[in-house]
């Protein structure tokens, strides 16, 4: 598993001051206000291995960004079941920074470094600055489109087009991040894939080995090779739309 700082750390391996959440949001290191401001509020914090951040419908009065490391975003279904929703990087607010309750739980994947923030100063802050408003209805557009990409991949498809397009979409969410080399990590267990694809376990690890057979990717611990993933009909057929006359199979669930 890469660690908390490799994830961290700029795309050249930078300096640890991009493996601050302020910087990151605002993907600017220099002295600027909104780079003071945010770093004044910031309270540093670390979670270990597995340790709940918060739980669903708790009060908020607080808002967490992610320096360093994965955090696990999910709900729990009434049925006992586990939905992810989404896995946060750095750079991302964990959830929507000034709703007043959770509305989702939040686990530590690995290692994870968060800065913490008064939710009321925040938004005293935010208010007060145009860039900040912005760059936070970006963020706020980007969480609904990656939303409505897996309702999509989630409704349609086969399990090797949803893994498939989970792991170069994966790859996408990090190159901006790290410096990727081969292999890609992945520091999420194979439940959090299934969890996230609406997939039984052994599927994934069923789906995973075959197109380990097919030569378009090739495991290894924590980690997976691309072998032109990408440019395979699993994904380039991907569509903006649902495709009428998919339905779920045994397989899919």
């Amino acid at each position: 598993m890469f660690s908390c700082v490799d994830i961290g750390q700029g795309k050249k391996g930078g300096a640890m001051a991009r493996a601050f959440f302020p910087a990151l949001f605002l993907g600017d290191s220099g002295d600027t206000p909104e780079l003071r401001g945010l770093t004044q509020l910031a309270t540093k914090i670390l979670f270990r291995t597995g340790r709940t951040i918060f739980e669903e419908g708790e009060r908020a009065d607080c808002a967490f960004g992610v320096s360093q490391g994965v955090v696990r975003l999910y709900k729990l279904l009434p049925d006992g079941r586990r939905h992810i929703v989404a896995f946060a990087l750095p750079g991302d607010f964990l959830g929507m920074p000034l709703a007043e309750r959770r509305g989702c739980s939040a686990d530590a994947i690995g290692e994870v470094s968060l800065c913490r923030f008064s939710r009321d100063e925040l938004g005293t802050l935010i208010g007060k600055s145009p860039k900040l408003t912005r760059l936070l209805l970006d963020f706020a557009a980007r969480k609904l489109n990656m939303a409505r990409d897996q309702l999509l991949l989630l409704g349609n498809g086969s399990a090797e087009e949803k893994v498939a397009i989970f792991l170069v979409d994966w790859r996408k969410r990090l190159e901006p991040l790290v410096a990727i080399s081969h292999p890609l990590p992945l520091p999420m267990p194979r439940q959090d894939i299934a969890d996230f694809l609406g997939l039984k376990l052994e599927t994934v690890s069923r789906t995973l080995a075959k197109l380990e057979q097919k030569n378009v990717i090739r495991l290894v611990p924590k980690g997976v090779f691309l072998n032109g993933l990408e440019d395979t009909a699993l994904v380039t057929g991907r569509t903006a739309q649902p495709r009428a006359g998919i339905r779920w199979t045994d397989e899919s669930t």
